[in-house]
C-alpha cells in the first residue's frame, strides 16, 4: 500500500481519478481540476499549490483526496480570517495551511473519493495522510471544505472539528412546470414572483440556453466580459480566466449550461451553470449594468425552469443570499472540518464552533419561518 502526494492533477491518470469522482459532481472531474491548474488559476503562484493525495495498492488507486497548500484564505467561502489574526497576534504563522476543496467552488461534494464507498480503511488512510502531510510541511492546519454530511464521522474520528453553515437550495418535487411550482406558494409570494418575471419580459429581454458544444470563442468572450464587469463592480477580478472557461467548455461540454439574457440582439447578462445527471449548480453571473429583477430571472427562475424541464432534482444557486428564500430556496446545512496543529488553538476553535453551530441552527429556524410555501410546507404539490 502506498500514499502518494501529487503536485499536479496531471500526475494522476484521468480515467483513474474520474472513476473515483463519478459523474455526480462535474467540478470534481479531472478535466475541471486540470483546466484550473493548466491555466494558472490554481497554482503555487496563485497561492493554491496542488498536493493531491492518492492511496494505492498494487498500482490500483483505491482512493484520492483533492488537496492544496494555501498561502491565504481567498476563494474558500468558509471564513477563517479571525483564526489567522489570532495566530498572528500570538506570534504564530497561520499560513501555509492545507485545504481539501474544489477551488472557488462552494458546492458540497465528496472529499474522500473512494473506489469502494464502504472502504473505511482507505478513507482513514487519506485523512491521516493529509494530517501527516500538514505536520511535515509545517502547515498550521488542515481544512476540509464542503464535504458531504456522511463523511463527517470519518473526520471526527481523525480528530477534526466540524463546523456548520447554511446555504439555500431548491428541491424538485416532481413539478410539471413552473406554474405548478408557484401554486405551492402563498398568494402574496406567488404574485411577487410573477411580478418579477413580468417586469423582465416587459423590457423585451429574451433568454437563450447554450450547452458547452454550442459556445464558440466569441460567445465565451461576451460571457466573460459580463462576468468580469460584475466582479469589478464589487472591487475584485474573476477567480477563473477566459482560458479556463474555453477549456472547460470543450472538455466537459455536457456539464456546462450558459443562459444568455438578450435584448434587441445584444447580450446584456449571462449565467454559467454546471449540470450533473441529477443537479444544477449556479456558479457565475454577469451583466452590463443594473436591470430590474434580471438577476433573479437569469440565475434563479430560469434555472428552476430548466430543472423542471430536465427532471433535475436539486438546484444549488451558490452561497449566501436570504433573498433566495422568497423564491423557493430552502435553508440547507453545509459543513467543513478542521484540524489545527496547535492544541490550545484547537481547543479554542472547538468551543467557538459549538456556539457558532447553535447560532446557525437558530438562523435556519428563523429564515425557514419566512418560507413562501403555503402552511409552512416543503413545496410539495397538493
Amino acid at each position: 500500500m502506498r500514499l502518494t502526494v501529487h503536485d499536479a492533477i496531471d500526475d494522476i491518470a484521468p480515467d483513474a481519478w474520474n472513476a473515483l469522482a463519478g459523474d455526480g459532481y462535474p467540478f470534481l472531474r479531472h478535466e475541471f481540476l486540470l483546466a484550473a491548474e493548466q491555466t494558472g488559476c490554481v497554482s503555487e503562484d496563485a497561492g493554491w499549490a496542488p498536493r493531491h493525495l492518492t492511496f494505492e495498492r498494487e498500482d490500483r488507486i483505491l482512493g484520492a483526496m483533492p488537496l492544496y497548500q494555501k498561502e491565504h484564505s481567498w476563494g474558500e467561502f468558509v471564513f477563517d480570517w479571525a483564526w489567522a489574526r489570532a495566530y498572528e497576534q500570538a506570534g504564530l504563522s497561520y499560513y501555509p495551511k492545507l485545504v481539501s476543496a474544489v477551488p472557488f467552488t462552494p458546492a458540497p461534494s465528496p472529499r474522500l473519493l473512494l473506489a469502494d464507498a464502504n472502504d473505511t480503511d482507505t478513507a482513514h488512510a487519506l485523512v491521516h495522510g493529509a494530517i501527516a502531510l500538514a505536520e511535515r510541511s509545517s502547515c498550521s492546519s488542515l481544512h476540509v471544505l464542503f464535504p458531504l454530511e456522511d463523511e463527517l464521522p470519518l473526520f471526527r474520528e481523525a480528530g477534526l472539528r466540524v463546523r456548520k453553515d447554511c446555504q439555500f437550495h431548491w428541491n424538485n418535487h416532481g413539478y410539471s412546470d413552473f406554474e405548478q411550482f408557484l401554486e405551492t406558494f402563498t398568494s402574496v409570494k406567488r404574485k411577487k414572483v410573477r411580478r418579477d418575471r413580468r417586469r423582465v419580459r416587459e423590457t423585451g429581454v429574451r433568454f437563450r440556453r447554450l450547452k458547452g458544444a454550442d459556445l464558440d470563442t466569441r460567445t465565451w468572450e461576451q460571457v466573460y466580459r459580463l462576468i468580469s464587469l460584475t466582479f469589478m463592480r464589487r472591487g475584485s477580478l474573476p477567480y477563473y480566466s477566459l482560458d479556463f472557461f474555453l477549456r472547460i467548455g470543450a472538455a466537459l461540454p455536457d456539464s456546462i449550461l450558459v443562459i444568455l439574457a438578450e435584448r434587441h440582439g445584444e447580450t446584456i447578462a449571462a449565467a454559467v451553470f454546471f449540470e450533473s445527471p441529477t443537479a444544477l449548480y449556479g456558479r457565475y453571473w454577469g451583466s452590463d449594468g443594473r436591470h430590474n429583477a434580471l438577476h433573479f430571472e437569469t440565475c434563479y427562475y430560469q434555472g428552476i425552469d430548466y430543472c423542471i424541464e430536465k427532471g433535475l432534482q436539486l438546484f444549488e444557486p451558490g452561497t449566501q443570499g436570504e433573498h433566495k428564500i422568497s423564491r423557493g430556496f430552502a435553508p440547507t446545512s453545509t459543513w467543513s472540518a478542521h484540524w489545527l496543529a496547535h492544541p490550545q488553538f484547537l481547543s479554542a476553535i472547538e468551543n467557538y464552533l459549538e456556539e457558532e453551530a447553535r447560532h446557525v441552527d437558530r438562523y435556519i429556524e428563523a429564515v425557514d419561518a419566512r418560507s413562501p410555501y403555503r402552511d409552512g410546507g416543503s413545496g410539495e404539490p397538493s
